[in-house]
């Protein structure tokens, strides 16, 4: 029985990030004692939890078969859109922030549209759309940064970026934002129906059609979540900095992916783990700030990415074979 326990605690795609993120916190701490201060670990926070929220949506999509390579470009794009509705007096914060929110959403229903009515591979369309979003977000600013001054005393600055102080540690509302996002999306995929559908969708989604699972619906739904995380994150992001940059959230898709597959996300669908992503999170945004802390070059820090990526698919790989053959 004690064999059998420890065989399924190894199969668990959470347990190679699990030992990642210690050997690497352990190994950072011993070179660099500073590595484990308030003063570090806060603002390693601050920016994981705002790439973490993407992360958390691109999970489930992935889980249903598709890949969203526009997140990148709704994150810059959105803020761009807020302030710059915000700053010209056109609308006050709260509805520039909605119309935000409402305009990524849609860019993420035009995406699910495409995949699902035209059966066009999601890899393509939402390249298309980044170039289509970025293009859009640099010619109405034409390429200047908005700036977000006039943000001072707005109650929905103080709701999304207002920074707390617990044990020595300062924490930004967007930690909290994060928190509460990954508790209820390891809710949906682990203890609902719609999360059934998602990893039937992305399982088999043929097979699940014939069990009357929504598919094209739910893989709709999803690009709007990942386009309106995306958007959240980005705004949050502008605020915090005091601009928003229409280059803003260049690359990151690629590197949200990479958080999901070190997590155990499967690349090809069917099965997704949000505690694994939120894992497959802090082990790249730690190991960025580790590395430059030990003072091996930042510029280095895609060959770490890269090596990190192919040992966790060949871990992933074998564990899945395993399981497959009941070995």
């Amino acid at each position: 029985m004690e064999r059998s326990l420890v065989e399924r605690l190894i199969a668990k795609p959470e347990l190679g990030p699990l030992v990642l993120l210690v050997l690497l916190l352990a190994v950072f701490t011993a070179i660099n004692p500073a590595f484990m201060s308030a003063q570090n670990i806060s603002n390693a926070f601050t920016f994981t939890v705002e790439l973490g929220l993407i992360a958390l949506a691109m999970t489930l999509l992935m889980t249903s078969g598709e890949f969203d390579l526009s997140v990148g470009s709704v994150f810059g794009f959105s803020a761009v859109l807020m302030w710059t509705l915000f700053n010209t007096g056109l609308m006050p914060m709260g509805v520039a922030f909605l119309a935000a929110m409402a305009m990524a959403m849609f860019i993420g229903w035009v995406n699910g549209m495409l995949v699902t009515k035209e059966g066009i591979p999601s890899f393509l369309v939402t390249l298309g759309m980044l170039l289509v979003v970025r293009g859009t977000a640099l010619y109405t600013t034409q390429g200047f940064p908005q700036n977000t001054w006039r943000a001072e005393d707005q109650w929905l600055a103080e709701v999304l970026v207002g920074d707390v102080t617990i044990f020595g540690l300062r924490l930004y509302m967007s930690m909290f934002w994060f928190a509460l996002a990954a508790i209820v999306t390891h809710y949906v995929l682990t203890q609902t129906k719609v999360g059934n559908w998602i990893q039937a969708s992305g399982g088999n989604s043929n097979a699940a059609r014939a069990r009357g699972v929504p598919v094209n619906r739910v893989k709709i739904i999803l690009f709007m979540f990942s386009s309106a995380m995306a958007a959240f994150a980005g705004i949050i992001s502008s605020i915090r900095t005091q601009a928003a940059n229409p280059n803003s959230g260049t690359g990151y898709e690629l590197e949200v992916i990479a958080m999901v597959v070190i997590g155990g996300t499967v690349l090809t669908g069917g099965r997704g783990t949000i505690i694994g992503t939120v894992l497959g999170i802090f082990i790249l945004r730690f190991m960025r700030n580790g590395i430059v802390m030990i003072g091996v070059p930042g510029l280095a820090y895609n060959i770490f990415i890269g090596g990190i990526i192919l040992a966790m698919m060949v871990l992933h790989n074998r564990i899945e074979r395993r399981h497959m053959t009941g070995t």
